[in-house]
């Protein structure tokens, strides 16, 4: 059950990769954020996304 796809799977992970390291250089927790906004665009899933019944993915998912 994909509903990420396509410009936002990018971003998420260009997104998630640069906080985390941003963090981890920082010093502080929000690694944790990085590495769930970096999960997201990976796995191709968003459960905020599910929730809202929101879906950038242009595969059909059957419902």
């Amino acid at each position: 059950m994909q509903n990420v796809g396509g410009v936002d799977r990018l971003i998420r992970i260009v997104l998630g990769i640069v906080v985390m390291l941003w963090s981890l250089n920082a010093g502080n927790f929000w690694w944790i954020a990085g590495a769930v906004i970096l999960a997201t665009g990976l796995f191709r899933f968003c459960g905020l996304y599910k929730l809202l019944g929101i879906s950038t993915c242009k595969l059909k998912t059957p419902t």
